[in-house]
């Protein structure tokens, strides 16, 4: 496990989980890692970018590859300029391939929730389409809330478009509830 060794941390207690040290170079990063067979759901790492950018891109596939693995790169290595913390969960292979990923983050805000606390924010969410239906997502969305509960988050929040209807499925399947339609406007300045 590339020099990793373990330490405990009672926030995050979830049956099953291991929590590690990234390397040597990033003692404040942790791993959150969950078992499965033949997998780990665990927290990516800056020797992920490629294989993440590419599944980025097939979430996103308006942006290349490139455009992604740049992307990756700044948050993976903490140089992104973000206000509100964003980390990343995989899907990992024994072999090292990578099948799934999870992008949460913490918003101020979201549409139908609490808005004294901060929200657990699903950014993007996917699943190679072989492992589907493997609880691969599921495990990657209780990865997610671990590390939202452990930010004093009560509620997470995602969206999905509404052409999306797997996507939708998939959320009210893990007990999203939908909180409201819309369409989105933008206008040059």
């Amino acid at each position: 496990m590339r020099g990793k060794s373990t330490i405990p941390i009672s926030a995050f207690a979830t049956t099953g989980v291991v929590y590690n040290k990234l390397d040597q170079r990033n003692p404040k990063a942790l791993l959150i890692m969950v078992r499965l067979n033949n997998l780990q759901i665990r927290t990516a790492a800056l020797y992920d970018r490629v294989p993440l950018a590419h599944l980025r891109a097939c979430l996103w596939p308006e942006s290349s590859c490139d455009e992604h693995a740049r992307e990756l790169t700044a948050i993976l290595d903490a140089t992104a300029q973000r206000v509100l913390p964003l980390i990343i969960f995989v899907a990992e292979e024994t072999d090292g391939a990578l099948v799934g990923f999870l992008e949460a983050g913490l918003r101020s805000c979201a549409d139908g929730c609490d808005v004294s606390r901060p929200v657990g924010y699903v950014e993007g969410w996917f699943v190679e389409e072989h492992r589907r239906g493997q609880g691969i997502g599921r495990q990657l969305l209780r990865a997610a809330e671990d590390w939202a509960r452990a930010q004093g988050c009560r509620e997470m929040a995602s969206d999905a478009s509404i052409e999306n209807q797997l996507s939708q499925r998939v959320h009210e399947a893990s007990g999203f509830t939908v909180t409201a339609r819309s369409i989105l406007y933008r206008k040059s300045l």
